[in-house]
């Protein structure tokens, strides 16, 4: 008991030997070598064929019900497809900025003739794209109610960064449009997992993630033949941008709509005096998501 103890005591040693013993006792299947030889012995009048037929289809069959399961209870809501719709979108177009941001910055600013400080806005960025990020925790905002005419405006907000970013000559211009739409995106994107992942298990969050990142990535592709590729459009750098920026704006529009739909049907009943017994549609629609 004294080792058990010392061992409890330790930050790493007891997680590690608890997770340990779980995995052991759980991958222990003494009965399992023992199954296929007993089905397919003489008293039973079963082929190995058979058996072998039976565990596959026995085993896809649980996955593909659980799968299903998980895919109805992931997009069970107009609340969750609305912020995964806008998680798919705005990722992709997040993805090209991003792909696309140092060729937009050599074209107003060439590197080979120029000082640039390309690296340190990059660190920027991230800095304060994660301190967006960090406040949403402190807003104290009803994000079921307002939450998708966020997305509406930031989003707006981001759209306008773009088009700044397109047709700017100025290079510093041009590294503040980036930080900002950077921000706008870190901040949104954290307001929509956080919102998804609470109204989910932890296995259907992993789904939807998959999903959603997966339609991103599908958006992105497309973006890409039909803007980048040569044997497409292929358009110079500063009309890439203008159509990103026009991608974002319908986004914004999208939601704005959306949003203001969403705060219009539930704030009048948050002003309405409750009655006994009740709660209003504003606090239910909160503690559905918390």
């Amino acid at each position: 008991m004294d080792c058990w103890a010392k061992l409890k005591l330790s930050s790493w040693a007891y997680p590690t030997a608890v997770l340990s013993l779980y995995g052991f006792f759980a991958n222990c299947r003494v009965a399992e070598p023992f199954l296929t030889p007993y089905l397919i012995g003489p008293h039973k009048n079963i082929s190995a064929e058979v058996v072998r037929a039976a565990a596959c289809t026995h085993k896809h069959c649980p996955d593909c019900h659980l799968l299903w399961q998980s895919f109805r209870e992931s997009y069970s809501s107009r609340h969750l497809i609305y912020w995964s719709l806008w998680w798919a979108l705005a990722t992709a177009g997040y993805n090209q900025v991003f792909n696309y941001i140092q060729l937009m910055w050599d074209h107003i600013e060439p590197s080979a003739t120029s000082s640039i400080y390309n690296g340190g806005v990059e660190a920027v960025c991230s800095l304060v794209g994660s301190a967006a990020a960090f406040s949403v925790g402190y807003i104290k905002v009803t994000w079921a109610v307002w939450g998708e005419l966020a997305l509406g405006l930031f989003s707006a907000i981001a759209a306008g960064s773009v088009f700044l970013m397109a047709l700017t000559s100025s290079i510093w211009a041009c590294y503040v449009g980036y930080v900002i739409f950077k921000s706008c995106y870190m901040f949104l994107i954290t307001i929509t997992t956080f919102q998804i992942a609470s109204k989910l298990s932890m296995e259907c969050y992993a789904l939807m993630f998959g999903i959603n990142t997966f339609v991103a990535l599908s958006l992105q592709a497309i973006i890409t033949v039909i803007v980048v590729d040569e044997a497409a459009l292929g358009l110079d750098i500063v009309t890439q941008f203008i159509i990103y920026g026009s991608y974002y704006s319908a986004i914004s529009l999208l939601f704005l709509i959306r949003g203001t739909y969403t705060a219009c049907i539930s704030h009048p009943t948050a002003t309405q005096p409750e009655d006994k017994g009740q709660k209003s549609s504003v606090e239910v629609i909160d503690a559905e998501h918390f």
